[in-house]
């Protein structure tokens, strides 16, 4: 799942994108609307944490462009405005939910997870393949000989494929996924958690649930 995170306040953005990047999620961050804009001229993201006092372009401003564009991205407004009609007016702008500050960290990591699974249109937080058990809530993956611990972007990519079984992804698609635009990373580390994954998985009761498509990428079976 990638997420934008955009507010004025540096302290609250690095608080959000490290307690989300924690979980696994592709985070990135925005000090304005200018910059966040930016972002989504360049690629997708599936929620937007979306303050709305902003220099240079306030967050009403961002929100409007964004489903004038007619992008479907789903976007939580998070302001420390908690009047009725502001609440209402955002919403009729196309805000997808509305939480005000000061906020649970663990309510606006469930909204975010909530929104994600709206997104992409899974009405309950756990998915089923092939003897897998995935808690997109808990952030969780158990088999046919229990529990498997996997590490945050372990457990992201392991979403990632068994969300569309059968599609095939790129290494390069892959790290889009599941860092952030800013990473140190290169793109090889995908071999390496595809690696340790697999091992993880087999350990449960899963061998051969990824498979590799040489010269193309990955697939869940």
């Amino acid at each position: 799942m990638r997420v934008l995170i955009v507010d004025d306040s540096e302290r609250l953005r690095q608080a959000l994108r490290s307690g989300l990047d924690s979980m696994g999620l592709a985070v990135d961050v925005a000090a304005d609307g200018q910059a966040a804009l930016a972002f989504l001229d360049a690629g997708h993201y599936d929620v937007i944490v979306l303050d709305l006092l902003m220099p240079r372009l306030d967050g009403r401003e961002v929100l409007r462009q964004i489903r004038r564009r007619g992008l479907d991205t789903r976007v939580l407004v998070l302001s420390a405005l908690d009047g009725v009609e502001e609440r209402v007016g955002r919403l009729d702008d196309g805000a997808d939910d509305y939480l005000v500050k000061p906020f649970s960290f663990d309510e606006l990591r469930a909204r975010v997870l909530a929104l994600g699974r709206r997104q992409h249109e899974q009405p309950v937080p756990v998915l089923e393949h092939h003897g897998l058990r995935l808690d997109t809530a808990r952030r969780s993956a158990s088999g046919p000989l229990g529990p498997i611990e996997l590490g945050p972007k372990e457990y992201a990519l392991l979403e990632v494929l068994v969300r569309h079984p059968g599609r095939v992804y790129s290494r390069a698609q892959l790290f889009e996924q599941l860092y952030s635009a800013d990473s140190l990373a290169s793109d090889k580390v995908i071999e390496v958690l595809v690696s340790t994954l697999r091992a993880k998985l087999a350990r449960g009761g899963l061998e051969e649930l990824i498979q590799t498509r040489r010269g193309f990428g990955y697939a869940a079976r």
